[in-house]
């Protein structure tokens, strides 16, 4: 049975991930951080309790910024694949805490691959590595992009991620080490996290059309984006250390949509004519620099690793907003029940 390690559990690429490899009869390790509120509903469905025979999901306790408990835990698991995706993944809150960025999202993968280095030199035993790596690398160069395209990170997020693609890189070509880089334009889906806008409007428009909330307050509605669904691309994640030889993939629809048609369809899917009324732009959303246009050229994924997209662009926002439709409804009749 193999056995793969899972950075950011948790989060909406992990979720999906550990479901797959699940089914794929791997045994799943996850490294969630210690705080005073779980933060597992996204895997809650999957999980075991680890007293049982049959277990395959195990969770451990670490952190991004602690080389240590990295190290333990590789040394302990033993893994036959690790997949990198924990982060401080928000782009515009990277602004903020450019500092906390930098360390969790561009040291914390240095720490990772330096202890797969000491862990092949002292067991003889080699660990594929997954480095899930971003479109907003490619910032402002023109698109479409592909794995040739120069890189223009414009978010201190973008500049970590850069960091973290080059760092793998370098320790595969200097140590032999299996270890690609996943370039993933955005994928979202119903967990995506509710500050990330695809979600924030989902939710917003769920919420106005069950009377919760009359406002959706948002940035940037021109800029372009390349949508497709996660549990997409973790298929490709797993497709990739599946490979002979390590190689770096752009992976994403070579399709492309602004913000205000995400916006204008997520409305339309939960039954409004209009939305100009329910929508306000407020300028703290905005970021000090805009990725305007983002477009992935995945021709190299769909020949090698023989990987497509499954769900439209669509379909995609009326899987979320009807997910969301649902939850505000629960809420709503919850309410009822209060009083």
């Amino acid at each position: 049975m193999k056995k793969a390690l899972i950075t950011g559990i948790t989060g909406q690429d992990g979720s999906y991930l550990a479901e797959l490899l699940l089914k794929k009869e791997y045994e799943v390790h996850g490294i969630i951080r210690r705080s005073s509120t779980f933060n597992t509903s996204r895997i809650d469905h999957i999980y075991q309790d680890p007293h049982t025979n049959d277990a395959r999901l195990f969770l451990h306790y670490g952190d991004l910024v602690n080389a240590e408990t990295i190290r333990k835990h590789i040394y302990k698991i033993q893994p036959d694949e690790i997949y990198h995706l924990g982060a401080q993944s928000h782009v515009r809150v990277s602004f903020d805490i450019p500092e906390y960025t930098g360390d969790v999202t561009g040291l914390g993968t240095l720490r990772i691959l330096e202890t797969i280095k000491d862990y092949q030199e002292n067991t003889g035993k080699s660990i594929k590595f997954y480095q899930a790596s971003s479109s907003e690398m490619f910032g402002s160069t023109p698109a479409p992009q592909n794995e040739e395209t120069p890189f223009h990170p414009r978010s201190p997020y973008a500049c970590a991620k850069l960091y973290s693609y080059h760092t793998t890189i370098n320790y595969r070509e200097a140590y032999g080490i299996f270890a690609c880089n996943g370039i993933l334009f955005n994928h979202e889906s119903e967990r995506r996290g509710e500050t990330f806008v695809t979600r924030k409007i989902s939710r917003g428009v769920a919420r106005i059309k069950f009377g919760l909330d009359k406002k959706l307050y948002l940035g940037n509605l021109d800029a372009k984006r390349d949508w497709g669904y996660a549990p997409d691309y973790v298929d490709a994640m797993w497709r990739m250390l599946q490979l002979d030889e390590p190689e770096d993939f752009v992976i994403g629809t070579g399709e492309v949509h602004t913000v205000r048609e995400f916006l204008e369809l997520a409305f339309k899917t939960a039954g409004f004519d209009e939305w100009e009324d329910y929508v306000e732009i407020d300028p703290r959303y905005y970021r000090p620099t805009e990725v305007e246009h983002l477009c992935a050229d995945a021709t190299k994924a769909s020949r090698l690793l023989n990987w497509k997209p499954s769900v439209s662009f669509n379909r995609l926002v009326e899987i979320m907003v009807n997910h969301d439709l649902k939850l505000a409804e629960q809420e709503v009749k919850s309410q009822s029940h209060r009083q």
